[in-house]
């Protein structure tokens, strides 16, 4: 259920013309292909709602036109003052950026360093303001890697 509500939000997000490829569900998480379709090249996520089932949920994505590859994201159930939020995956925290409804790591290496977290754990919490959401991290390798090889073809 959870996979659902977070992909029906991400479809109403993308254009009505591209047909979403699912790449297969992985316990709490999935991966999607959006393939190229005018000016948007293809990408492709792993993907996976909070457990509370607040409205967040978090990605891993791929973009290779831009040569963007693992890039974090955690998409907030309302929009937080900029600034900064924590990301926590076992013992490891992470000093992520706030803006609007979006939490992301500084750079690639931020993101590269969250992934081996990701993949390690079990679980990972995530708080902006005053809002903390949670996600299940099995089947989290999983489907990064299907998001990864999805998009390889590109």
């Amino acid at each position: 259920m959870r996979i659902l509500a977070a992909a029906i939000l991400l479809a109403m997000a993308a254009s009505p013309a591209l047909a979403r490829e699912s790449l297969g569900v992985f316990d709490g998480w999935a991966a999607f292909r959006d393939p190229a379709s005018g000016n948007s090249p293809p990408r492709c996520y792993a993907i996976s709602e909070t457990t509370g089932g607040d409205g967040g949920y978090a990605t891993v994505g791929f973009w290779p036109a831009a040569r963007v590859r693992a890039q974090v994201h955690i998409r907030l159930p309302r929009a937080m003052t900029p600034g900064t939020g924590t990301l926590s995956i076992g013992s490891r925290r992470f000093t992520m950026m706030v803006r609007g409804r979006g939490m992301w790591a500084r750079d690639a290496r931020m993101d590269a360093a969250i992934v081996a977290a990701m993949r390690g754990e079990r679980s990972m919490t995530a708080t902006a303001g005053s809002w903390s959401g949670r996600w299940v991290l099995t089947g989290t390798a999983t489907a990064i890697d299907a998001a990864a090889l999805g998009c390889a073809r590109s």
